[in-house]
This record gives structure tokens, sequence and C-alpha cells, in this order.
């Protein structure tokens, strides 16, 4: 155990005894409660001692948990809740994970009802396997899909859904998977009536969609046709591991399962993958078959397998039993993408990898001849590694900016809303003038969809003022290794316009701009020119938000033990 752990572990006792001595000479009953909850690395135990209703002492144990990073979280989250005797603090830049699953531990000792202990499954840490190799290559996979239903709501209009799969793969020199991490984004009409799904009402002026407000089934009316509720949708997009413990499936939640995919796929080249799925799982669902099926197809080849083969899946059924591809999304597509996307890393290892998205909306740029609005949105995905400071040690940065047809640049991918809205104006050939609409049909919205590229497919399509989008990302990728997101942040902060989230230059025109360069270095001034010779676009504009993207990489992190052998 570190050094800072142990401090944060004698801290945290400090305040449970000196919390005790206060009790001598009290009449009022003492008693001691336990909360747990997960954390970063593994689980978050407290102990929690009460007097009446005073919170007197806090103690906060995880030993799983990154010493460097999440040290100060177990040292100072337990004080600041006795402080306030109340769980309403701020979380520890840096430990934001772990400061939340502390807050959700003493929430979950002192009030069990609300604040129910993990799931069973979601107790057990599982210890990242210790690889190495001489060579690593970093991919990122992005496979779009349309969903047709599940069915019609109870007006007869029907439900449609967006699956994205996302997929952040570590791969050797021979191609097999050294660390892989999945994630997944669905985004349904709102006329579905599942709890929980983020959902999508088509753009302004296509006069929202049908809503079941309280998951009952039933319709209770049109979301808003507002610029308001677009925004605010989009921004409520959460992935499916973001969904948490409240996204359960057969078996544990969609997380716990795809976990299970993903450790026994380290080891697999992504032919073997495709291999496994072939031969493991049913032909009409994709599922994992199992021991006791009663359907006469996935029964027989299940039987056909080797008794070796047939306990490999019913140990693989106990954690994982949903689809690898069908309408919700093509996991293995997206891990093959991100072979075919792979580039070489000069790294000495890695402590965790990340995997962060960022969705935001886009009102313009400006309208068509017609007067009819152009929107758009925008999705950033960062693929990070980070050493165990915390600090990124590789980066890899995408992006999906998906417009209303009647956007008059060539190359951008289109969204025209979902069947039954009426198509959306289309500038065929970008010439600024209307051609027509778009087909409203379920076939165009599923060849929409299958035709989203993002800005690094698009390629030498995709041009800037200093080379393509991949180019100048490529340049910011370079100068944020070995900073930490904070540093990162900070620089955004300090070197780029307030105006516009772009790098500030020598010879801005600006006064503000002009004037917050001016306040530099000399030092700074030439590091400056130096980025902007390779990158000139916004970190974080109406184009979408790349250092909030890279934020969210750092907590949704996951461990991983990585050492790089010369």
């Amino acid at each position: 155990m570190g050094r800072k752990m142990k401090k944060a572990l004698l801290v945290g006792c400090c305040f449970l005894l000196v919390g005790a001595l206060a009790l001598m000479g009290s009449a009022e009953a003492v008693e001691t409660l336990v909360g747990k909850a997960k954390g970063f690395g593994g689980e978050i135990i407290v102990t929690v001692t009460k007097q009446g209703d005073k919170i007197i002492a806090v103690e906060a144990v995880g030993e799983r948990e990154t010493p460097a990073i999440a040290g100060p979280a177990l040292e100072k989250i337990p004080q600041m809740i006795v402080e306030a005797n109340s769980t309403d603090v701020d979380v520890i830049t840096n430990a934001t994970i772990t400061s939340k699953a502390i807050i959700y531990a003493v929430n979950n000792a002192l009030d069990p009802e609300n604040y129910p202990a993990p799931a069973e499954e979601a107790k057990k840490a599982v210890e990242p396997k210790a690889v190495t190799a001489a060579k690593v290559y970093q991919g990122f996979g992005l496979s779009n899909m349309h969903r047709f239903g599940p069915g019609a709501d109870d007006t007869g209009t029907p439900v449609y859904s967006i699956n994205q799969v996302m997929t952040h793969v570590l791969f050797d020199e021979e191609g097999r998977i050294l660390a892989l991490h999945v994630d997944q984004l669905e985004v349904a009409t709102p006329n579905y009536d599942g709890d929980g799904m983020p959902h999508f009402s088509g753009f302004p002026g296509q006069g929202g969609y049908n809503w079941d407000m309280d998951h009952d089934g039933k319709v209770d009316g049109k979301t808003e046709d507002t610029v308001e509720n677009f925004a605010a949708e989009v921004a409520g997009w959460r992935t499916k591991r973001e969904r948490g413990d409240s996204y359960r499936m057969g078996v544990g939640t969609w997380a716990d399962q795809m976990d299970t995919f993903e450790r026994l796929f380290v080891g697999m080249t992504v032919d073997e993958v495709e291999e496994w799925f072939a031969k493991y799982t049913s032909d009409r669902n994709g599922r994992p078959l199992k021991p006791g099926s009663t359907n006469e197809q996935d029964k027989a080849k299940f039987d056909a397998l080797t008794a070796e083969e047939q306990a490999m899946l019913a140990d693989v059924v106990t954690g994982a039993t949903m689809s690898l591809n069908d309408s919700h999304g093509n996991i293995v597509e997206a891990i093959r993408f991100a072979y075919e996307n792979r580039i070489g890393l000069d790294i000495n290892g890695a402590a965790s990898m990340g995997l962060g998205l960022l969705s935001t909306h886009r009102v313009g740029p400006g309208s068509d001849d017609t007067g009819t609005p152009v929107y758009s949105i925008n999705q950033v995905f960062a693929n990070t590694l980070f050493d165990g400071e915390g600090r990124i040690a590789a980066i890899h940065v995408d992006q999906l900016e998906i417009s209303t047809p009647n956007y008059d640049g060539a190359g951008m991918p289109h969204f025209s809303g979902f069947p039954g809205q009426g198509g959306y104006n289309l500038d065929l050939d970008h010439d600024g003038k209307v051609d027509g609409k778009t087909g409203d049909s379920e076939a165009f919205f599923a060849a929409e969809i299958a035709s989203w590229k993002t800005k690094r497919e698009r390629g030498q399509g995709y041009r800037m003022g200093v080379g393509t989008w991949a180019d100048q990302m490529n340049t910011f990728e370079e100068l944020f290794v070995g900073m930490t997101v904070d540093e990162v942040e900070e620089w955004f902060a300090k070197y780029t316009s307030d105006r516009n989230g772009r790098p500030l230059k020598p010879d801005s025109t600006n006064e503000q701009d002009k004037a917050k360069f001016d306040a530099l270095t000399a030092e700074e001034q030439a590091m400056l020119a130096d980025v902007v010779t390779g990158a000139t676009m916004s970190l974080n504009d109406s184009h979408g938000d790349i250092v909030g993207a890279i934020r969210k990489s750092f907590e949704n992190r996951v461990t991983i033990d990585l050492t790089i052998e010369d």
C-alpha cells in the first residue's frame, strides 16, 4: 500500500478516534454504520459513526483504488462530510469516481433503502491481467446502426432508435487484443416506453414526436418543437455504461455483461473474435449459446460442440447473455473497425484506459434559401491512456458531425429525422439552393445512418485552414501527452480565445485576443506560434467540446496493467 494511501487511512482513523473521544460524558446514543459502493478500482467501504443526528466520524477504505489519484479523496471527503454533517459536499478534482463512491457509500450506511449497496456481481473487483508487448497499437471503432421498433405506441406510431457502439482497443504487433473497452449509445424516439432510455424527437420544425412521459405504454402528448428541447435532449444522452446500475439485464447490468466479453476477447485477434462469434452464438440473435436452450436450431449448434467448448460457454453465460450483433448494435463490427483504424504508439506503458463521448447540439450555420434552419449534432470521442499519476500517455480523438441535409457543404454526414416526419430540405449539389426533400421512408432512414463517417474517416476530403481535421487533431494530441486532464483544461483556459476556443495567434486583430496573447511570456508566445502552424481549430465551440470529451475519458477510465518491453 502506498504512503499516500496509508496517510489517508490514518487520517480517517483519526477522525473516528476524535469522534469517539467526543462521546465521553454524552448521554445520546452512539451507532456505528457500514456502507459500500463501487469505486474506480473496486469496492469502497466506509464506517460512519453517528451520535443522534450528528455524523461524528467517517472512515473510508478503498484498497483497490489507485493511491496517487484516489488518495486525496479518501483523505478529504470523510473530513468534509463530518464538518458539513452531510454528504452534500464537493468532489475532489481528478478523483471524481472515488469521491462519488465515498459519498454514495456514506449514504448507503445512513439510508440503505434509498441508497442500496452494489449488486453482488458488481462487488467482485477483477484484477486487471498484466500484459506486456514490444509494440502497441491503439484503435477506435464506431459502428452506427438504425433500429425499427420495438413495435409502436398505443396510437400506432412506430418507435425508432439509433445505436452507436464505440470501442477503444489496444493491439500487439500480431494483432492480438491487449485491452478492450466498449460502450454504446442507444437513442430512441420518446414514445419508447422504457425508463432511462435517451431520446431524440427530431429537429425543431418537425413537430416533435409522441411522448410516453411516464413509461406506462400510453402516449401523453408530443415533445416540444423548440430549439430548447432539441438542445436539452442531446445534452441528456447517456451511454449504456453511464446509465450504470439502472440499466439492468438478465444477468447484471449492460456494463457487467460487456466486461465479461471484454475479458474473454483479450488475447484474441479480431479474426478469432469473429470466429468465436460465428461458432458460439445463436445464428438467430447473436447471443451466446446456452446449455438448456429449447430452440431446435440453437440446441443443435450447441450439441455439436465438444464437452470442453460447452463448459466454456456455460461459464460465459453466467456473466453475459446479451447479443454481440443484433438490432441493438454490432459490437463485433466496432471491434473490427478499431483494428482497421489502429495506429502505433510510442509509450512505456499505461495504468488505465478511458473512452469519453460528449454529444452537443448546434444551431446553424444559418438557414437555407427557403429560410429553413440548418441544425447539427456533434459527437466527440476521446480514447485516452493514462499512467499511474493520471497523466496522458496516449490519446486519440475522433468526431462525428451530423447535419440536416440542407447544409450546403459537401461531404457532411446528414440525418433527416425519423420516418413519418416528412423528410428535410435537401441541397443535393451543395450550391446553397434547396433541391427538394429527402425520402420519408424506413429505407432512407437506414441508409442515412449507414453512411455516417467520422471526421477522420472523411480524410483528405475534410480540409481546414492548415491541413485536414485529422492533421490538426494530431497536433493537439501530441501537445497533450504528458499532461493531466486538469492541465489540459488549464492550457485551454490560458492559451485559447475566450470567444471561440481557438489557440491564440500572434497576429490577431481582435482586441480581446490580442490582449490575452500579449500578457503571455515570450516563451509562451513562441510555444503558441509553434502550435498554430499545425492546429488553429477550436477545442470547444458549437462544433464540439473536445476538452470535455477528454475529461469524460478520464472519469470513465478502467484499470489496465500494460508494460512495453524494449
